[in-house]
């Protein structure tokens, strides 16, 4: 046990120097922009991961919580000067708030039901922010000041930096996301999963549970909507209430295994990767390769491997260890 418990700490601390000296070996501009896609939906993933995968409530709507993280620290950046490092937290912040009455009227269906209510309130906010355009530029959009470097405006001449930013935020949300599987709010995730109305049964307050997740779930996701606008200099409603992040992030959790710590990350890193490559390939000869192929994965997981990537990894590890001859 104490040996196994060593193995993971060197093969994390091997994980994290690889991950640090990453940019400072690979100079392709390409590349940097490939690690950092990939480490935004894994970090994406991961707080879609907390309500989808250990609760299995199925949302299609978290466009809804990264557009609000997204407008929020634009809008103070843009109209009063505020540092997106702050308008990141703000806009967090309104994220929680506003799942607060999503969850309340969403948490009250179940099934498809709950996941058509989610998309619907994406869709809804996008709305919203499409009429409204004094107050965040209609459909238009707009663009960010462009400062040079200024890392206290969150802005990099290097995309290196951004590429630690990102990894800085994964790296919490896989901290937040061990606390809560190894705490007893994520047996909780899981028995609500397995059977929610066995889980009430036994004294579990599945509202409450699913509440307070959504709001940690809501809080990371806007995050990632502030990094990804300061990351591309453009917000607009069709970017930042995008049905593609909500996909995104509930694909490359299945793919990876949902439910899990590492699967949304194991998810990503095959798909963004893939998707990457065959744009950069054949984007230009064959229209919508990536997704054809996108689609031949997640059909091949779902009937193959329903547990993911995680799952045919650990079925390889067991048998690999009881194939092992006991010593004497």
């Amino acid at each position: 046990m104490q040996t196994s418990g060593n193995m993971k700490w060197l093969w994390l601390a091997i994980g994290a120097v690889v991950m640090l000296a990453l940019p400072q070996l690979v100079t392709s501009s390409f590349a940097i922009d490939i690690f950092i896609r990939i480490l935004l939906f894994s970090f994406i993933g991961v707080a879609w991961n907390l309500m989808g995968g250990y609760a299995k409530q199925l949302s299609l709507g978290h466009a809804a919580y990264f557009g609000l993280g997204a407008y929020t620290s634009t809008i103070m950046q843009v109209n009063y000067g505020i540092s997106p490092w702050i308008g990141m937290i703000a806009g967090g912040v309104v994220a929680m708030l506003a799942s607060l009455p999503i969850g309340w009227l969403c948490f009250r269906l179940r099934g498809p039901y709950f996941t058509i209510a989610t998309i619907a309130t994406a869709q809804v906010l996008m709305l919203i922010f499409l009429k409204f355009r004094d107050f965040a530029w209609g459909a238009e959009g707009t663009t960010i000041p462009n400062l040079g470097s200024a890392p206290l405006m969150m802005q990099f001449e290097e995309k290196s930096s951004y590429y630690y930013v990102v990894l800085g935020l994964l790296v919490v949300g896989l901290w937040i996301t061990h606390k809560i599987e190894t705490s007893r709010i994520g047996y909780y995730l899981v028995a609500i999963g397995e059977d929610e109305d066995a889980a009430e049964a036994i004294g579990v307050n599945a509202p409450k549970v699913k509440r307070d997740i959504y709001m940690i779930s809501a809080f990371l996701t806007a995050l990632a909507g502030t990094f990804y606008t300061q990351y591309i200099y453009f917000i607009d409603p069709a970017t930042a209430f995008s049905f593609n992040v909500s996909i995104e992030a509930a694909l490359v959790s299945i793919v990876g295994g949902i439910g899990t710590l590492w699967g949304p990350v194991i998810g990503t890193v095959l798909l963004e990767t893939t998707s990457a490559l065959l744009q950069s390939w054949l984007g230009s000869s064959v229209g919508g390769i990536q997704l054809t192929v996108y689609s031949l994965i997640l059909m091949a997981v779902i009937l193959w491997r329903p547990t993911g990537l995680i799952g045919f990894a650990t079925d390889i590890y067991h048998r690999t260890i009881r194939r092992k001859p006991a010593r004497a």
